[in-house]
This record gives structure tokens, sequence and C-alpha cells, in this order.
């Protein structure tokens, strides 16, 4: 006979062990399918390994700066390749077996293996096929295993995976991912990266900071597309103070392995070719959500352009089928994950006042150098809405903090509704501001007008500071500048 839940979640990555934990404490008996690693490809392979990676390349840019602090450090500063890429995966490591505990803790069931809906609130659990490009954490103990499970309520969260273009499919070796762009054996002494959204930009600072050659094609007209257009061009003006090479409007039309090296036919926006050979090339096209092989046909679920279409509480058009995270559609970050998750479970138990997900308050964060962080709306969007509108700007080279640090590029540029004072949109670039961000996502879901911003006391001296002066100079009121 087969188990029976109250709910069973496919997928156990950000939206899917956090709706599994919030069903637990909300009384629901819960089991979690998973056919690869717990913790998903944020924990063992995204979020929080490149940020280790990053913060490795951090300390590498002070190292060799040293001078600039009125410090002095003896002998070659470079790159212990191994020592990096294992401080890395210790990390995931880590983060997996945080996710292990705290099922344990909240009593979640974990079921191994490859989940395929066969009717609804019907889950047929068989052995794996998968094969981890790593095996990032042990199989937990007292796990089950094939078989036939039941519930009310099942939850898609089965994330995505890199999107490969025809014809320049990544190898492993020559072309990667950003599996291989996370261990690589040895640094490369130069790198093609196609793609300059969150995932190739990361890549190319991290390396770049490594003291390899990178250059970045990017197809539309600014690097980080979905970016405010001005942050957008002064993080850009950075990343080629630093040295790297960036074309835009340009195409990687085709692809020529040689032994160890690859050469890209580019395609730039005049019409000519350019031909580029780089030791190693990173193919950050973006993902495709991983709605293959589980039964999505047999029960009739909507999809579009490759994502399965939810309602603002993760309900699919089959009744007791709901879908979160990446598989879900954009923007595919862990956090939105997570929170669709909470919004999911809580709907299904019944809690009142649960919110729909409104993606416009979804901040957005790219930990590169400088860092780039966002929530709402670009210039550019709130203007074809036809939103009459307020913008602030601040830059760092006038705030003390950030002089002091040694950090004084940046900018902080806030959009506001001119008839309401409503806050719309902010964009940042510029140490630090993937931290700073949240202020801003804390204002828009208070519904903070500008002026309860202006009155708001911030401590002096921080980089927080620009945050409250380029409110106050959408208003013509900024104070240091």
């Amino acid at each position: 006979m087969a188990q029976s839940y109250d709910v069973i979640v496919i997928g156990s990555g950000p939206g899917g062990y956090i709706a599994a934990i919030r069903a637990s404490q909300l009384g629901l008996k819960v089991a979690v399918v998973e056919r690869e690693h717990l913790a998903g490809i944020c924990s063992n392979w995204g979020c929080i390994p490149t940020k280790a990676l990053l913060r490795s390349a951090d300390v590498m840019h002070t190292a060799t700066h040293a001078k600039d602090y009125g410090l002095t450090l003896e002998g070659t500063i470079k790159p212990d390749v191994k020592a990096i890429v294992d401080r890395s995966r210790g990390i995931a490591h880590r983060m997996n077996n945080g996710v292990g505990f705290l099922f344990k803790k909240n009593k979640v069931d974990i079921i191994w293996g490859e989940a395929k809906l066969t009717k609804p609130g019907e889950v047929v659990v068989s052995k794996t096929a998968k094969k981890p490009v790593e095996p990032v954490g042990p199989i937990p103990k007292n796990t089950l295993g094939e078989g036939t499970y039941t519930a009310k309520h099942i939850i898609i969260a089965t994330g995505a995976r890199p999107r490969a273009l025809p014809g320049i499919e990544p190898d492993g070796k020559l072309i990667w991912t950003y599996f291989e762009a996370m261990k690589p054996e040895e640094m490369p002494k130069s790198l093609l990266v196609m793609g300059s959204g969150a995932i190739g930009i990361e890549f190319a600072s991290f390396y770049r900071t490594m003291g390899v050659e990178v250059t970045v094609v990017e197809i539309m007209s600014q690097v980080m597309p979905v970016e405010d257009a001005e942050i957008s061009a002064l993080a850009k003006k950075q990343f080629e103070r630093q040295g790297m090479k960036i074309l835009l409007e340009a195409k990687v039309a085709k692809v020529e392995k040689g032994d160890n090296s690859v050469t890209a036919t580019i395609e730039l926006k005049d019409g000519k070719t350019q031909a580029i050979t780089a030791d190693r090339m990173i193919s950050a096209v973006g993902v495709q959500a991983n709605i293959e092989g589980i039964g999505l046909e047999t029960l009739g679920v909507k999809t579009d352009r490759g994502f399965i279409v939810i309602d603002g509480y993760g309900k699919t058009n089959v009744p007791g089928l709901y879908a979160i995270g990446d598989v879900a559609g954009p923007p595919l970050l862990a956090h939105k994950a997570e929170h669709e998750a909470v919004i999911c479970v809580e709907k299904i138990a019944g809690l009142p006042n649960v919110h729909p997900m409104d993606k416009l308050k979804i901040p957005g964060c790219t930990y590169c150098h400088p860092q780039v962080a966002s929530v709402g709306l670009t210039e550019a969007k709130a203007k074809e809405q036809g939103r009459d509108i307020r913008v602030g700007r601040f830059p760092f080279v006038a705030n003390g903090k950030a002089i002091a640090l040694g950090e004084d590029q940046g900018l902080v540029k806030t959009i506001f509704d001119k008839k309401t004072g409503e806050l719309i949109g902010a964009h940042m670039v510029g140490a630090e501001v993937t931290e700073l961000i949240q202020g801003f996502v804390v204002a828009m879901n208070l519904e903070t007008t500008e002026e309860e911003l202006m009155h708001t006391i911030f401590p002096h001296p921080t980089i927080s500071e620009t945050m409250k002066e380029s409110v106050l100079d959408a208003y013509g009121r900024a104070l240091n500048a």
C-alpha cells in the first residue's frame, strides 16, 4: 500500500527544502523526493560556493592593492587554485549537510530517487539514473527509496540547469558551464565568457581578479541586461578599468576546438566578424527548467516557454499540484524560490491573509566587483509605463565611508512616482550594495514615501548614507553633493 503524506515536495533546493520545513512547522506530514543532492544547485553549485570563490577574489584584490592602504606585503601574491576550490567545495558540503540536519530536526522524510507524476495525488519514485557532477554529500541515513507515494498536495521544485546553444554545447573540458568554472584544475591564461547576466559576469569578475585575460561577449546592448542602463554603464566602465574586454551587441557565431583552446568567431554589430582564441570558454546564456520526465504531460500541466504556469500562490492548472522556484519561471533567484515556497505552503495550510508573490519587490544581486543590486522598476521601464517620475542619484565619491574604504566608485539611484511619492525602483553599483539593497526592499514593502525616508536617521559614517542622499537628490535636497 502506498505511503501517504499531506505534502510531497519534488526537489530539495532553496524552494523545495523551505517548502518542506514550513509545511512541517504547520503540522503537515511531509516528504521530499531528491535524485541528486540535498540543498539543490544554489548551495551545491550556485549561490553559496560561488560567493566563496568571489570572497577569495576580494581578498586577492585587497592584497594586490595593499600599498593603497599603507601596507607592504612581502613576496609574490598568487592564487592557489586547489586551495580556493577546496574551500568553496567544503562550504558546499557544509550547506548540504545543514539541510539534512534541518530535515531531521523538522521530521521531514527524504525519499531518494527519481520522481514521476502518474496521476493526481500520486508520485512513483524509481532509482535515479542521473549521475551527479560530483557527489556533494552522502545520502542521509534512514531515507526512503523506490515505491509509490501519495499526497493531497504535491509541490514541484525541480529547479533548472544551464542552457546550451546548438553547436556551442559545453563539453566540460574546453567549453564550461558553471559546474566546471567552479572547480578548475588550473587557472587558464585566457577566458571567453558568452553572456553577461549574473552568472557570466560573476565568473568574469572572479577570473579577471585572479589574473586571467577575460573577454565577455553579450548579445544585448548592455552588460547585465536586466539592470538599469545607467548602473550597467558604470559597472562596465569599472570592469574595463580592471582589464576586462567587453563586446556588446555581439554574438558567438561558431566555436572551433583546438587541443587545449577554443577559437570563437564573433559577429559584431557592424556586420564584421572577429576571431578570439582563449584557453577556455564559459557558456552563460541562461538556464532552462527541469520539466522533462516528471509526468507533466500525463496530468496535462500547463507550461509556457519551458516553465510551469502558476498563479500567485504556486497553483498549477491541476488541482493539488503546485510549482515553485526556477521551474515556475523568472526571476530565477533562490530568494524568490524560498518566498514562493512559504506562500504556497501557507495557502495550502489555509492560513489567513496570505499575500501572492509581487515580483516587482524581489531584489536582484550580482556579486561582481563592483557589486550591483536593484529592486523595482528601472528608469526606462517606468517611462515605458508612462509613469511621471522623480529620479535621485548619489555617487560614492561623495561618501566619507566609501572614500575611507578606498571604494569610492559607485552610485545609488532611486526612482519615485512624482504624484504619490511612492518608491518604485532602486538601483545600486558599488561596494557591498548587495547588503544595502534590502533597506529599499523593506521600504517598498512598507509602502514608504520619500518623506518618511528623508526623516529616517542613517548612521554615520556608513555607505548606507548614500541611500538617503539619493532620496534627497530626487527632491532637490541632497546635502553632500
